[in-house]
Parts: C-alpha cells; structure tokens; sequence
C-alpha cells in the first residue's frame, strides 16, 4: 500500500507547523512518518492549537504555579502524546532533545 510509505517532515512545535520542506520554515523536529501519523499529528496539533502551546511555552518559564492549574491536566495529555509521537517518529537529536526535556512517562 501506498500509505506505507515514510516521508520526512519538518515540525515546528512552536506553531503546529508540519512541512516538507527543510528551508520552508524554523522547525524543531525532523522525524519519518506515514500519511496516517501525520494525520495523527495533525490533530493533537488541531486540538491544542493556539492558546495552549503558549501556556505551554510560559509554562516553561519556572515563577509561573503552573502545576497547581489542573485545567491544564488534559492539556499536558495532548502534549505528551505529541512529543510521545515525535520522540517515536523522530531522528537521533528529536530523540535525545526530548528526552533531555523530561517531559515522557518514563520508560519502564
């Protein structure tokens, strides 16, 4: 099947961007995946979009009581699953970068 067939794609976290094009845009990851990851992808991005990856990106910054918002409980669900995603699908650095965020479940 067609479908099967990995592609590289550039992923820019920051604004949900996914391109094939390595010079299109700033991108954080690059990783391999079929058309249905991507989709996948494509709709953690869509559910999370917008408001959200910036609480996640001032969520970063450590005087914010971030963790005492538990609105946020479903959210960060969405986040895992697309850095779990990216650290699956991603090259050696997009594995190691996420690793180095501690941000996975750890692996037993």
């Amino acid at each position: 099947m067609m479908s099967e067939q990995k592609k590289t794609y550039y992923i820019d976290v920051g604004t949900g961007e996914i391109s094939q094009s390595a010079t299109s845009s700033t991108w954080s990851y690059k990783i391999q995946a079929d058309d249905e990851e991507i989709t996948q992808l494509r709709e953690l991005f869509d559910q999370n979009y917008s408001t959200e990856w910036q609480n996640f990106f001032r969520a970063h910054v450590p005087y914010v009581q971030y963790h005492y918002d538990r609105e946020n409980d479903a959210y960060d669900n969405t986040i895992q699953k697309v850095y779990g995603m990216l650290h699956k699908l991603g090259d050696e650095e997009a594995k190691t970068h996420i690793d180095s965020m501690n941000i996975l479940p750890k692996q037993e």
